[in-house]
């Protein structure tokens, strides 16, 4: 009977350390952003990672409340997608709207499984996602997620050691036309060459 108490507590004692060692890993699992999880599903598909963006956020939360508002599934419920994303200035973008869960993870599920929510989710280029719910007065939780992608890149600075020639006038010489060379003019009226 001792070894087997013995045994017990020590069993109970790994039990214990082990729930304390795991318990804390486990919500922080759960309770990972919305952008990491869609970065990781698009590490599995070749894809590269996104960031949460403002804009994004405040597009997908005027679409989210727009759809709670109303109680209706639609993209065009709060305006074209075309001129609500235009402010994002994104080369391109892609939304993907949905009801029902209660939680992103689920959701997100839901994206996945379906090709053309799947497409979205693995926008060429993407790097930036914004991702917003609302409540209908039914229940319902409306979900909006817009991900977009192609942002300009900084222009590069000239180098500093190549200045540009300057005219007489101290002008930035490159900007003018080039003079072009003289012809042989048989005639020559009102400044054309014939």
């Amino acid at each position: 009977m001792r070894i087997f108490r013995t045994t017990l507590r020590v069993g109970l004692a790994s039990l214990a350390l082990f729930t304390l060692l795991i318990a804390p890993a486990g919500p922080a699992l759960a309770q990972s952003s919305p952008a990491e999880l869609i970065s990781q599903f698009r590490a599995k598909n070749g894809e590269g990672a996104v960031t949460m963006d403002a804009t994004l956020n405040a597009i997908a939360q005027e679409q989210a409340a727009a759809m709670a508002a109303k109680d209706v599934l639609d993209h065009d419920v709060a305006g074209g997608f075309t001129s609500r994303v235009a402010r994002s200035k994104a080369a391109s973008a892609a939304e993907n709207i949905a009801y029902g869960y209660a939680d992103f993870p689920r959701t997100l599920g839901q994206w996945i499984n379906s090709s053309g929510h799947r497409r979205n989710l693995l926008l060429k280029g993407a790097s930036k996602v914004g991702i917003a719910n609302a409540k209908s007065a039914s229940g319902k939780t409306y979900w909006a997620m817009v991900i977009a992608g192609g942002y300009d890149k900084p222009k590069p600075k000239p180098d500093p050691k190549t200045k540009p020639a300057k005219d007489k006038a101290g002008k930035d010489a490159s900007s003018k036309p080039k003079p072009t060379a003289p012809r042989d003019c048989t005639i020559r009226m009102l400044g054309m060459c014939i």
